[in-house]
């Protein structure tokens, strides 16, 4: 018993001795990634997060899935939102996903991205999501682990909004490359960022860069920029947190609408440039 006060408290703690303990100073903290399917082999893994919804984090990473699929890249999409999945609505594709002794298969959109989401295991894709949060993390690991995604250049990984349980469960279990952060121009959104950011960089996880949503309305007649959320301020954010800005995308009515038909591996993104120069350099 006393060797185990050594750790902070003898009644929580179930280890032998100390040895190895984080508590103690002298070792590491236990690594908890999971393995990868063994069929599989994904080259990099990239989070896409943001501090709340909203804010059009699913269309940021279907943007940027879509954009390396025309570069010649193998991709796959992961949709860790597993309460919110979107990511198979936008790419048209639907359930029941297959398998055999070599795991689960991803469904392939129409330009060949492998997408894994909840809705392609449920009979109804509309019915709610009513899990725990250890529940919906467990329901993520096995989506890395499980399912037979073959060989990928860059697996994009949809998180749910805030720092909660998912995210958590994602940095811990899952080899995360990068994080991009998605953002919206409004105050409240940008100090929610930090948060996201603060979070990543406690987990050891580099935060790539910052990417701004809704960043204003293209007028059809004159071309005048209107801010419909405000005044932006990712630049701020970016100077007090040292990240990039490797995209300001406006809002586009067409967006909506390729998403809505199915169609948005059609969709051209010009203005997330620097964030596909940003992901090949890592």
């Amino acid at each position: 018993m006393a060797e185990n006060q050594e750790c902070g408290s003898a009644a929580s703690c179930s280890r032998e001795s100390c040895e190895g303990c984080p508590s103690k100073g002298g070792g590491k903290p236990e690594d908890m990634r999971e393995e990868c399917n063994p069929f599989s082999s994904v080259k990099k893994v990239i989070g896409v997060v943001s501090g709340k919804g909203g804010v059009g984090k699913s269309f940021v990473t279907a943007s940027l899935a879509v954009a390396m699929r025309r570069k010649g890249y193998e991709v796959g999409i992961l949709d860790a939102d597993v309460t919110g999945p979107s990511i198979p609505k936008m790419f048209g594709v639907h359930g029941p996903a297959e398998g055999n002794d070599m795991g689960l298969f991803p469904v392939e959109g129409k330009d060949g991205t492998k997408i894994m989401s909840l809705n392609l295991l449920m009979e109804d894709e509309e019915a709610p999501v009513v899990w725990r949060g250890p529940v919906i993390a467990n329901t993520v690991k096995q989506f890395w682990h499980d399912v037979y995604w073959g060989d990928l250049d860059y697996m994009f990984v949809d998180m749910p909004p805030g720092t909660g349980d998912v995210p958590l469960t994602v940095f811990q279990s899952i080899p995360v490359d990068g994080i991009l952060i998605v953002t919206s121009p409004q105050d409240l959104v940008q100090l929610i960022v930090k948060k996201a950011i603060h979070m990543a960089r406690m987990m050891d996880i580099p935060a790539l860069g910052l990417i701004e949503n809704y960043s204003y309305l293209k007028c059809p007649d004159c071309g005048k920029q209107i801010p419909l959320f405000g005044e932006s301020h990712i630049d701020e954010t970016a100077e007090q947190t040292g990240l990039p800005v490797l995209g300001k995308i406006p809002l586009d009515p067409d967006y909506a609408k390729m998403a809505d038909a199915g169609r948005f591996h059609e969709a051209e993104n010009p203005f997330l440039e620097s964030a596909v120069e940003k992901i090949e350099s890592i």
